[in-house]
């Protein structure tokens, strides 16, 4: 039996990229082996299994909100607290592995010997990018701030497991760079996409070309190059609707935000619709042309490989982990992802709708890993770890 780690994943309704991973990768353990859902109760001020609400929004394909962040609601935080003064803190039960898909908070990562301590077997921590140093200035100051002392707290696990090699590589250079030498061993698992999406291709298309955009309104995503390309080709006479789906970071999405709001006042034809429940995702890949995927930097880029299971072309950069996403056909993979090059590359695609039909070819080529067999790949070379202490 596993040990999950859902400590903040199971007080949100937030449908960020590690959110995703962390209720996909809970229920395709779970048909696995038997698994333990685990959060630290900064009230009860200990380790214990989540109750049926907490389960609940672990429950993949939730509708999402508009806030990333965690909240405990007040008769749960009154019911840790009588139970911490009466002296009633649970026992949790014997487990053989500890999974930890979270970037997890100073908080909890000052309580993880606890949980590392209560776990017999391999303890592994999957991780996810370090744009937080590449890209400071891109990043919420709160995540810049933190970063350096969750990637030390990575060295207490047995394992790692990165999404993708770029992001093995990073952090393998990061500890080197810091004169470690005893450090855990980086296994690269890139990450699965949600089951077949053949069915949503029958939506209807709208009456001109649609490019979608998925993902959060944040500074790295890149949205203002994405905007002022789409401006310049509006400009140009070119008929078409971008829709822009994901939740804004008011930390760093202001200027994207505003200039959305500039362009819908002078009546572009731009569609924002924030975060959305996954049938209307679903729905959204179904009726557009193709997706531009504008981020600077990925730990993985999960919205490429989704738009390609759906059969879409994906106008994304080359680099890094979205170059191995971009790898095997379907995209349209671009040195650089300014606005220039941006509408370049979907000036050709809206004015050669043959390519995009060879492109979205391509995409329907594609074998996709699922989440079955990504934690089928995760729980194999948990096997394969060794204990470190």
């Amino acid at each position: 039996m596993f040990f999950f780690d859902a400590t903040h994943t199971s007080h949100t309704r937030a449908q960020t990229g590690i959110q995703r991973v962390t209720r996909s990768l809970f229920a395709a353990l779970g048909r696995l082996s038997p698994v333990t859902a685990v959060c630290h109760d900064p009230y009860l001020r200990a380790w214990r299994p989540l109750d049926a609400g907490e389960l609940d929004h672990l429950r993949p394909g939730r509708s999402s909100s508009g806030s990333r962040g965690a909240k405990w609601p007040l008769h749960q935080r009154l019911a840790s607290h009588v139970r911490r003064l009466a002296g009633a803190k649970p026992a949790l039960p014997a487990a053989d592995g500890l999974v930890c898909p979270e970037l997890f908070s100073a908080a909890t990562g000052a309580h993880l010997p606890e949980i590392l301590g209560a776990v017999r077997g391999p303890r592994v921590a999957i991780f996810y990018d370090a744009i937080a140093l590449k890209f400071p200035e891109l990043t919420p100051r709160g995540t810049v701030a933190r970063f350096p002392a969750y990637l030390r707290e990575l060295l207490v696990f047995d394992g790692i497991a990165a999404i993708s090699e770029d992001s093995a590589a990073s952090l393998r250079d990061y500890w080197r760079w810091l004169g470690v030498t005893d450090t855990p061993p980086v296994h690269a698992i890139p990450l699965a996409v949600d089951g077949p999406a053949a069915t949503v291709l029958d939506h209807p298309a709208p009456a001109r070309p649609r490019l979608l955009c998925v993902c959060t309104i944040e500074g790295r995503k890149n949205h203002l190059a994405l905007l002022e390309a789409c401006e310049t080709l509006w400009r140009e006479g070119l008929d078409f609707e971008l829709q822009l789906i994901g939740l804004a970071r008011p930390d760093t999405a202001g200027a994207a935000l505003a200039r959305i709001k500039d362009l819908e006042q002078a009546g572009r034809r731009l569609l924002f619709d924030g975060s959305v429940p996954d049938a209307e995702l679903r729905a959204a890949y179904g009726r557009c042309s193709f997706t531009i995927y504008p981020s600077l930097i990925e730990g993985f880029g999960m919205p490429v490989l989704e738009s390609l299971q759906f059969g879409k072309p994906c106008v994304c950069s080359a680099r890094g982990a979205l170059g191995e996403s971009a790898q095997g056909g379907g995209c349209v993979p671009l040195d650089s992802v300014d606005a220039a090059s941006l509408a370049a590359a979907i000036r050709r695609l809206l004015e050669n709708p043959a390519e995009v039909a060879a492109l979205g070819a391509a995409a329907r080529a594609r074998t996709f890993p699922t989440w079955a067999g990504w934690a089928g790949d995760l729980t194999a070379w948990m096997h394969t770890v060794s204990r470190r202490g």
